[in-house]
């Protein structure tokens, strides 16, 4: 793809209230309730807007033990919330997870719908399967999905999700006052889908929006989680570690989408980070081993586990090899669990040690303002990202990144001084999608139309008795 504008970084705030991990909720200058904090979150959305981030986003899991995290205890529902960021800003994009494992794809059509009619276009949809096996109980269910069989339902459900955005072509409404007309009938569609996993007729009650419809985000690293990105995502959450980590997935990413036949400059790849910056490198880095020394070897345990469908390692030996958790199930965190059992055979890490670096955020962007651009700047150039992620959850941090940071980036051409569009696709660089019907030839949707059909994919058979049983 040719681009007439140099490429620029793109910007997300992770409003996660009180933070998902164990030390920021104790900050003296955050508030204890700020995930139940309406006020909270439209203040840092608004900030986030002033300083130009090109979205906010709301991070969300349907499991929770007496032990989780503290922002996930007690938190908003995503949508609810991004409703009133909606109405209390006016160009920041507007991101929320919904799990596609324990949902029907007309709810989140029409939830998704609209909060993108209430922002004018500036909705997103982060795509998850669901990590945590524990859900499956919260939803009336025995036993989750297998993990290969939670995405081959994903990509079924976005693409049925979309065809339900497409109910009504752009002109389907004359609202014709004097002839009494208010629906061109011929120009709304019923979906009629029949899939492997999924039955809807629709249509939508709903129009679509000003961008097309909302952006689709997803943030799965286990290879099923990366292929559903490179064929589905219009952007990536990468939940990387280092440099070196976030190349190779960047590249693999970047690698699967030309191969499905995508444009994969279209891929906006997000890394999140939690920046800490002070006037020297050496007094952000002594913040930073202050805060990690504040979270117990109890909770780095617990955090590690999270990843195995919250499993107990404190029963273990610190100092002892590596617990063999072979007989566990990978059907969880798939992704985060692979990389951590890599690392762990390839460095023979202890449990202690394996706590010490897999049970706290690793914090790669720490030092003086200059220090934290100079490394956004060679992940952005080195092929490492196409833009971050920032966590919001310790205000210091946030104003120092806002006040600091972001003006050597402007200053160096790398990130905008202001909004030059006002929807989330404008934001990034995305065009608006082509309304499936719109794009037929009239006699091919009138012939779909009458025979009832719409869209639909052929059920595998194997996929058919997964989804029955």
């Amino acid at each position: 793809m040719s681009h007439s504008k140099p490429r620029t970084l793109k910007l997300g705030a992770i409003l996660a209230g009180v933070g998902t991990d164990f030390s920021s909720w104790r900050l003296p200058d955050l508030p204890s309730n700020a995930s139940i904090d309406i006020d909270w979150y439209i203040r840092n959305a608004r900030l986030a807007e002033e300083a130009k981030f090109d979205l906010v986003f709301i991070v969300d899991s349907p499991f929770i033990t007496p032990d989780t995290a503290p922002h996930f205890l007690n938190r908003l529902e995503p949508l609810t919330l991004l409703s009133a960021l909606a109405v209390s800003t006016s160009k920041i994009g507007l991101v929320g997870t919904l799990t596609t494992t324990y949902w029907e794809p007309y709810n989140v059509a029409r939830l998704f719908g609209s909060l993108d009619h209430i922002s004018r276009g500036r909705a997103g949809w982060n795509v998850v399967t669901t990590g945590l096996e524990g859900a499956a109980r919260n939803y009336g269910h025995d036993k989750h999905l297998d993990h290969a069989v939670r995405y081959r339902r994903a990509k079924e459900f976005v693409e049925v999700v979309k065809g339900l955005w497409d109910s009504y072509e752009a002109d389907a409404f004359p609202y014709d006052k004097e002839k009494g007309i208010f629906l061109d009938k011929s120009k709304q569609h019923a979906l009629n889908h029949q899939g492997a996993f999924l039955s809807v007729a629709g249509p939508l009650a709903l129009s679509r929006s000003k961008q097309g419809y909302p952006v689709i985000f997803q943030a799965g690293d286990s290879n099923d989680g990366r292929q559903l990105g490179a064929e589905i995502a219009d952007a990536t959450f990468a939940g990387v570690e280092d440099f070196d980590g976030a190349r190779d997935y960047y590249q693999d990413l970047k690698r699967r989408a030309r191969a499905a036949g995508r444009d994969p400059d279209l891929i906006t790849v997000l890394p999140g980070i939690a920046p800490i910056i002070a006037d020297t490198d050496e007094e952000a880095q002594a913040i930073a081993r202050e805060r990690t020394g504040d979270i117990t070897i109890e909770q780095k345990l617990v955090a590690l586990g999270r990843a195995f469908n919250y499993h107990d390692f404190r029963q273990y030996p610190l100092d002892a090899p590596f617990p063999d958790v072979s007989g566990l199930t990978l059907n969880s965190y798939k992704g985060h669990a692979e990389r951590i059992l890599r690392g762990v055979k390839a460095n023979a890490l202890t449990l202690r040690e394996a706590a010490e670096r897999y049970g706290t955020w690793r914090l790669s962007f720490v030092g003086s303002a200059e220090t934290v651009a100079d490394e956004i700047e060679r992940w952005f150039r080195d092929g490492a990202a196409d833009g971050f992620n920032v966590r919001v959850s310790a205000p210091h941090d946030f104003a120092l990144f806002r006040e600091r940071v972001i003006p050597i980036l402007q200053q160096r051409g790398l990130f905008k001084t202001d909004y030059e569009q006002d929807t989330l696709r404008g934001h990034l660089g995305l065009p608006v999608p082509e309304n499936r019907w719109s794009a037929k030839e009239p006699e091919a949707v009138r012939a779909s139309n009458d025979a009832g059909t719409g869209f639909s994919t052929v059920p595998a058979s194997g996929d058919l008795q997964v989804a029955a049983s």
